[in-house]
């Protein structure tokens, strides 16, 4: 057990070794008759005296120290003062072992405590030493160690095998693999490659990587969480809001009580002096909150730390204990249910074939950062290889190209094909390929052009529609969006694009209805038919869609009022218009990975991995540490309740008030530390 004590816990209990050796000498001098011819003289006193001294010294100077500190400073009730003067009235009446063993076990309920706590910090503190202690640089031709906060976007690091990612970025050069861990919980490293991100805190596997920092380290991932790890322990409970105020006037209700317990009898009803003070000692010794005062906020401290080891980041307790009360369940859709890569689900062509449609869409698309458009291109791209290996067909002008054979895809995307470029806003695109004008975009855009087209009836996703334009009146193709009147054109089909559903997440969400909520909403900006179909595949109790992001705050606003404060309600988004969502909930919850800088700001709880199926491992984690809380202060007040009456009359003494405090006191933490072992 030693090696895992810190410096101050190793000296506590050596302290407590050498004061158990003294306590057991004293013991047997006081309870055999080793020291019988000295038994009626002033020496066998001085003796007894000396050993309980030194006994009651070695195991609590320090909380004699506590307590004066703290008299000066005005806090004069609290555990240490308490201790003092049961001890200090024992010591007067001449029950000297009661006095060391007070102390010695005393201490052995703080070494537990502090071993107790520092268990539950080293899941939290592990997550302190993700932070990286240099950068290597790459300045004017040469490679330097610089301190991460030093570095500035756009320029180049180094990150070598074995070492931590300083900063975030964009890989430019190399691949390797990423040990993400540290930062989701989970043991499966991640794969990059140029172009792929890297974020801060995870450890590069065997490959170098050159990276371009894209945040500095303020704004970086590492930054953040350690910032929320610092600031965690800041937010309490309800349960550890009560506990802090019950023991602001507790312990001076029970310190008056103990006086008047020690006074009364003997001064109003002739008790004897040495045993009514001998009562109020114990009783001093049994009402000491300590118990309660430790084991509530300890037990929290475990529950935040098994979430931190399991990739999700609490940012107080206060909200692991809201968490335990959510009935209803908000989510954004893309980017928190979906991953917000959308790609093309169906080609339905009219009069070529789909590799030709592909070509020609992917190809209009060739200039569009829209989703769209990144998509489109993807779909040309990833063809399969057929064997065949023919030349394309259809570059004469006025022709509608045949497509490429497949096993041609891969880097034939070619932009210098499409002329005369011309996005519309809102509707789409217009662009001269290999001598044809063609549309591509939305149904508004077709309508402009007067062409005619066929929706399908089951949109489960975007529709976007091709069409080629006919020849203007000299024979030329048009390519300005003049003379609407003249112009007339042929649909080509349409392409159904939507965005993928997460892996798992209908388990995911499954899962948390068993965990405890009973109602799951989607809210999203999205079309009423693309948000059913994603709502219908989830199984979510209830979609609204084509939202703004007031909207989003108004229906969340409707959730908590119809719990009327028979729940919680939670809201999980990643995006920068979620972050007002998130703060009005009643508790928000945001993607860490993926998610933006506001959305984790304003959240409670951050999914280090995006991994909607760690909320109900969470929601399961919060129940049990509240449960173990509750059980902690039945278990003390049960206890100390009945300990107190019985010492009060004098049915117990001082050995039980040492269990009644101390005892519990153990029983308590070791209870407690059952919140940082959940699975």
């Amino acid at each position: 057990m030693l090696k895992y004590l810190t410096k101050k816990q190793k000296s506590l209990f050596v302290r407590i070794l050498v004061a158990l050796a003294l306590f057991t000498v004293l013991l047997i001098v006081e309870k055999t008759e080793v020291l019988w011819f000295l038994k009626n003289s002033p020496v066998y006193t001085g003796i007894l005296i000396g050993l309980a001294v030194a006994g009651y010294l070695t195991a609590g100077y320090d909380v004699l120290l506590k307590a004066g500190k703290n008299i000066i400073h005005g806090h004069v009730f609290d555990e240490n003062f308490l201790m003092t003067i049961a001890t200090f009235g024992a010591f007067f009446i001449g029950d000297y072992t009661e006095v060391v063993a007070v102390m010695l076990f005393y201490q052995v309920g703080e070494l537990f405590q502090s071993y107790a706590v520092g268990k539950s910090r080293e899941s939290i503190s592990a997550l302190m030493s993700i932070a990286p202690e240099y950068a290597n640089v790459m300045r004017d031709g040469e490679i330097t160690k610089e301190d991460p906060e030093d570095v500035q976007v756009g320029e180049m690091i180094i990150i070598r095998p074995g070492e931590k990612v300083p900063l975030d970025g964009i890989v430019r050069q190399g691949a390797s693999m990423l040990d993400t861990s540290s930062l989701t919980g989970e043991s499966v490293p991640r794969s990059v490659r140029i172009g792929d991100p890297v974020i801060s805190g995870c450890m590069n596997g065997s490959g170098t990587l050159v990276a371009e920092v894209t945040k500095v380290y303020e704004e970086s991932t590492v930054a953040r969480i350690l910032e929320l790890v610092e600031n965690a322990s800041m937010r309490k409970a309800k349960t550890e809001n009560f506990i802090t105020r019950f023991a602001k006037y507790y312990t001076p209700f029970v310190t008056v009580s103990a006086v008047l317990l020690a006074v009364i009898p003997p001064l109003f009803f002739n008790g004897a002096w040495s045993e009514w003070i001998g009562r109020a000692c114990t009783f001093l010794v049994i009402s000491c909150p300590c118990a309660l005062v430790i084991s509530v906020p300890l037990g929290f401290f475990g529950g935040i730390g098994s979430a931190s080891k399991h990739g999700v980041l609490v940012k107080g307790s206060s909200f692991l204990e809201a968490l335990s009360e959510v009935r209803t369940i908000v989510f954004d859709k893309t980017g928190t249910l979906t991953k917000g890569e959308f790609k093309v689900n169906a080609v339905c062509p009219e009069g070529i074939s789909e590799d030709a449609f592909l070509e020609i869409a992917a190809h209009l698309e060739s200039f569009s950062t829209h989703p769209i458009g990144e998509a489109l291109r993807a779909a040309w791209l990833s063809g399969k290889d057929e064997g065949k290996t023919e030349e394309t067909t259809g570059d004469k002008a006025g022709q509608i190209p045949e497509a490429a054979p497949p096993n041609k895809r891969a880097g034939r995307l070619d932009p210098s094909l499409v002329t005369a470029h011309e996005e519309i806003p809102g509707q789409g695109i217009s662009a001269d390929f290999k001598g044809k004008r063609y549309l591509i975009g939305n149904e508004k855009l077709m309508k402009a052009y007067g062409i005619e087209t066929e929706a399908p009836e089951d949109r489960m996703g975007t529709v976007t529609y091709l069409a080629v334009l006919g020849d203007g009146p000299d024979g030329e193709t048009y390519a300005a969006l003049d003379n609407l009147q003249q112009r007339s054109g042929q649909s080509l089909g349409y392409v159904l694009i939507s965005d993928t559903i997460k892996d798992n997440e209908k388990e995911a969400l499954n899962a948390m209805k068993e965990a405890g909520a009973r109602r799951l909403v989607m809210l999203t900006g999205d079309r009423r038919e693309a948000a059913e179909a994603v709502a219908k595949k989830l199984s979510v109790d209830e979609v609204f869609s084509d939202l703004l992001p007031g909207d989003k705050v108004k229906h969340v606003e409707d959730e908590i009022s119809a719990l009327a404060g028979k729940g919680k309600v939670a809201f999980a988004g990643d995006g920068i218009n979620d972050a007002p969502v998130i703060m009005r909930a009643d508790l928000g919850l945001a993607m860490g990975s993926l998610g933006s800088d506001a959305a984790i700001e304003a959240a409670d709880i951050v999914l280090m991995d995006d991994d909607l199926s760690k909320i109900a491992s969470t929601m399961r984690i919060a129940k049990k540490t509240v449960r173990i809380v509750n059980e902690n202060i039945i278990l003390c007040l049960g206890i100390k309740g009945l300990a107190l009456l019985l010492g009060a009359f004098g049915i117990v003494g001082m050995w039980f008030a040492v269990f009644a405090d101390v005892g519990v006191c153990v029983i308590a933490i070791l209870n407690s530390m059952r919140a940082l072992f959940q699975k």
